[in-house]
This record gives structure tokens, C-alpha cells and sequence, in this order.
């Protein structure tokens, strides 16, 4: 039975507490918009901190949107069992920080999958995704990425919606075949160049990133929900799958993050996010990106929490993470680095001094020192000042350690306010359709071109029978009839061939270069 939950903090209690760790830590949820850190290897705690962390913001009313990379996530749609053993110590631990209170509890959770597998389809539309962010996902050359802009803004002219991937491979081949009319107005296009987009694009469709693309497209609206007991809605980005096609899971993130960016109003420094978007994996989004997507990223990241959300980048390294935006990630929960190589260590040293000091240890010592659920962490405190860093023991989480079963996704995905409203794709008319339409007119008028010479031939050829019986004998009509087929045949074959040849194409050609004619 779920309990009823009154919401009254205004802070997030990440931890700490006990002999040996500092003052409790807590997160003021006025500055959750500010933007935060969770770094740390493999295997020390990091999940454990997105899972506390979530449970945190949707007590407080304030919906949350991550990815879940190896499923445990989906624990947070159950309640925690204290009879488990790896909920066991949870108790005890709660205990030793001063974490009065402490329950098992579920949370509200909508899972979503691009694939439409184990969540709600995700889509967004080609025109959306944009060709800046596209040529990322494609790993397109500079030259490619100006061909794929003369797509966009041929699309946008004529008005031919680029809704998903047949829409855009339909439109690349149009301009294949007017290469050379628009290389006067936009620049070379070159044919080897559309050839080198058409087979990333068919390479993206085998990885399953057709499915990306289409309609109904993802409305924001249905990220921002709460509950009817005022809780926020988390919602859970199945991400096993997708990370086997690491550039579309960066660039979707990415996406998500502009739409958020671009459609949502100023709100200033509200009392609390209108969301919180966790970034699993984040170094997936910086490596090898152009310096114009990494500029993108930090415009947004410097700006979208006057729109009200709050973007938390989860990583291995703080190295993983560029210095501009690293500069604006004011709540930072460190967990333990290693350092086996001199690199390692130079890395460590550069986190430990991004931290305000405490005399009470040495950062860069505590940073390797730290076990398994511990953190070195730093929160921001008022008017937005850092905190002095601290070793804290992280809270335990109240719902389920661990993945749920696929019958029980089932059953929740089935009881959801999104079940029906994704599940179906549609295909309305677009570029693609568009575009085959005109072809079709193009070849029935060049057609209709052909046919009336075709006539005049038959008539004039038909006149020339008739005529001939009453001039010559029987013998002669023969002769006469054998020569008119002759003539009539050679007639025939010329005009047949120049409909056919540079006449006929100049005709097809002239109607096909008229297709952006009308909208």
C-alpha cells in the first residue's frame, strides 16, 4: 500500500554525519538548479547516489528525468525490502548518519525506450533534431554537414516537413539529381558527399535510429508531471540497448536538453527546478565533439536554469567533463578515484583542487581513501557560495536495490498515464510523400508531352493509306505501302528517340527542377 506523503523539505539530505565523516550534507533544493557533479569509478556508489538523489526530488515535487544504462534504476518503481539482504544494513546505516525517519517506499516512475521495448516509444522528428545535431550523430565531414544544411533550408522554403528518415534520404536524393543548378546558388554539391550521407543514414536505420525519428513526436509536458500525492514523476530512459550506438544516446540526450532549452520560459531562481535531467555516461557527449557542439552544450548549460532545470553530469572522471562546464557544476558528489598510473594521479589532483579546502583532511587523499557508498562532497550554500568539502556517507535509498522484473515493467507500463499515446507511429504527409507525388505529375505530364506528336504522326501516317489505292495498281499500292512503312518506321524511330533522348529529358528534367515551385 503506498503511504501518503506530505511535502515539506526544503532540502535534499545527501549524507555524512557519525565519528568519522563531517557535518551532515544537504542540497538546497533553491540552488538544485545550479547544475551538479556525480563522479567516481566503476563500482563506487554512483548509481546508488542518482537512485537517493531521484527519490529526494520527487518527495520535493520536482519531476526528474535519467537514463538508466544497466537497468538497476527501475528499482525505484518498488518499495525497498528491509527482510533483503542488500537492504539489510540500510537500517543501521540510516542510523549512524542521524537519518530519522528512514521507510521503504516506491516512487512514481514512467519508463520510456526509443525502441519501444521495455517503455513508451520516444520520437522526435528530423526537422526538431536539426543539422547541427545530426551531423554529430552521423559523424559527418564539414562538407557533408553543408550539404545536409542545404537540405534543411531547401526544406524549409518549400515547406516539405522532414518528419524521419525516408523524409530526409528522399530529399538528399532530389538534390542529387539538381546538383548542379544548386551548386550556383548554395555552393558545390557534391554527389560523392550525398552518397556519404545516404550510407551513415543506412547505417543508423540497421542500429535501430529509425525509430528515433517520427511522429507522434515526445511532448515536454509529459516529462513535467507529478502525481496525484504531489510527488514528481520519474521518468526512466531505458538505455541498455541504446548504448550499443553510443552517438545516439549523447546526441538524444542532447536533443531532449535543447527542446528543453529552446521551449520552456525564463522563471529566474525558483524555489525549487521545474525538473532535474541526469546525464548518465556524460562523457559519451564530449568525446571526439566538434568545438561548435561542445559551445552548444555549454550556452545551454549556462542558461537553462533560468528556465528552471537542473542538469547533473554523471561520469567516471571530472576530467571527462570540459573546464566551462565543469566551472558551472556548483553541487558536486565525488566518489572514489583510483590512481594506478601518472595520469591517474595528475587527474585526481586536478579534481582535489576543484574543491573549497577543509583543514580538517587533505582533499586529494580522501578523494583515493573513500569506500564503496562514501563521497567526498561539496554543496552549494547560500546565495550560491560553494561549500567546504566534506567526507560523507551517502544516505541509503527507500525503494528497491536492483532491477524489477519484466513482468512487473509490464504491469506498470500497462497502468500508465502515457499507455496508447506513443505506442503507435503515424505517417502523415510529408517530404517524402511530397516529393513522390511531384515525381509522378513530372512523368504523367512529360507523358502528355509525348503523346500529342505521337498523334499527329498516326493521323498524317493513316491520310497517306487511304490516299494512296486510288493512284496506283495493286502491284504499285504494295511498293507504295512497303516504302510509306518504311519512311512512317524511320519517322517514327527519330521522333521516339529525341522524346526519348535530349528533348525528352530536357522536358522531364525542366518539370522535376520545378518541384519546389509551389508548396
Amino acid at each position: 500500500m503506498i503511504r501518503e506523503y506530505v511535502i515539506v523539505s526544503s532540502d535534499i539530505f545527501i549524507g555524512g554525519g557519525g565519528p568519522d565523516y563531517g557535518a551532515p550534507q544537504f542540497l538546497t533544493l533553491k540552488y538544485a538548479n545550479r547544475h551538479g557533479l556525480i563522479a567516481g569509478a566503476t563500482g563506487t556508489g554512483k548509481t546508488v547516489t542518482l537512485q537517493i538523489l531521484a527519490e529526494s526530488f520527487s518527495n520535493a515535487g520536482v519531476p526528474v528525468f535519467l537514463s538508466d544504462i544497466k537497468g538497476d534504476l527501475s528499482g525505484l518503481a518498488l518499495s525497498g525490502d528491509p527482510a533483503h539482504k542488500l537492504h539489510a544494513p540500510f537500517t543501521e546505516r540510516a542510523g549512524k548518519i542521524g537519518f530519522t525517519g528512514y521507510t521503504y517506499q516506491p516512487f512514481p516512475v514512467t519508463f520510456w525506450d526509443l525502441f519501444g521495448q521495455q517503455g513508451h516509444p520516444v520520437r522526435t522528428t528530423i526537422s526538431e533534431m536539426g543539422p547541427l545535431l545530426l551531423s554529430q550523430l552521423l559523424a559527418l565531414s564539414e562538407a557533408q554537414e553543408g550539404i545536409l544544411n542545404i537540405a534543411f533550408r531547401l526544406a524549409d522554403e518549400d515547406g516539405l516537413p522532414l518528419l524521419d528518415l525516408k523524409d530526409l534520404q528522399a530529399l538528399l536524393v532530389w538534390i542529387g539529381q539538381n546538383a548542379r543548378e544548386l551548386s550556383l546558388r548554395y555552393g558545390n554539391v557534391s554527389a560523392a558527399s550525398i552518397g556519404a550521407i545516404q550510407r551513415r543514414l543506412l547505417v543508423l536505420e540497421n542500429q535501430g535510429g529509425a525509430k528515433l525519428f517520427g511522429e507522434p513526436a515526445l511532448a515536454l509536458a509529459d516529462l513535467m508531471r507529478c502525481d496525484p500525492d504531489g510527488r514528481g514523476m520519474i521518468n526512466i530512459l531505458a538505455s541498455d540497448r541504446l548504448m550499443r550506438a553510443p552517438k545516439l544516446y549523447a546526441t538524444f540526450l542532447l536533443w531532449l536538453l535543447s527542446e528543453l532549452f529552446e521551449e520552456l520560459p525564463e522563471v529566474g531562481d525558483p524555489d525549487k527546478p521545474r525538473l532535474v535531467f541526469f546525464f548518465d555516461e556524460a562523457h559519451l557527449l564530449f568525446d571526439g565533439a566538434p568545438k561548435a557542439l561542445v559551445d552548444k552544450v555549454e550556452q545551454v548549460a549556462r542558461l537553462i536554469r533560468s528556465k528552471g532545470v537542473g542538469v547533473y553530469f554523471v561520469t567516471q572522471n571530472p576530467a571527462d567533463i570540459p573546464d566551462d562546464i565543469l566551472g558551472q557544476l556548483g553541487n558536486r558528489v565525488q566518489h572514489a578515484l583510483r590512481a594506478f598510473t601518472a595520469k591517474d594521479r595528475k587527474e585526481l589532483r586536478m579534481a582535489a583542487q576543484t574543491y573549497r579546502e577543509n583543514p580538517a583532511f587533505n582533499t586529494e587523499e580522501a578523494i583515493r581513501e573513500v569506500g564503496v557508498g562514501e563521497a567526498v562532497t561539496s554543496m552549494l550554500q547560500k546565495k550560491g557560495v560553494p561549500g567546504i568539502v566534506e567526507r560523507t556517507l551517502i544516505r541509503p535509498p527507500s525503494s528497491q536495490l536492483g532491477p524489477i522484473t519484466d513482468a512487473e515493467r509490464k504491469a506498470l507500463m500497462a497502468r500508465s498515464d502515457m499507455a496508447g499515446k506513443y505506442d503507435t507511429a503515424l505517417d502523415r504527409e510529408s517530404a517524402f510523400e511530397i516529393l513522390r507525388t511531384r515525381a509522378t505529375e513530372a512523368a504523367e505530364e512529360a507523358e502528355a508531352a509525348e503523346n500529342p506528336s505521337l498523334r499527329e504522326f498516326k493521323n498524317a501516317r493513316r491520310y497517306a493509306g487511304k490516299a494512296a489505292p486510288a493512284q496506283t495498281t495493286s502491284r504499285r499500292t504494295n511498293k507504295i505501302s512497303v516504302n510509306d512503312e518504311s519512311f512512317g518506321g524511320a519517322i517514327a524511330e527519330v521522333v521516339i528517340k529525341e522524346l526519348k533522348g535530349t528533348t525528352g529529358r530536357r522536358i522531364v528534367r525542366g518539370i522535376l527542377g520545378g518541384l519546389f515551385r509551389g508548396r
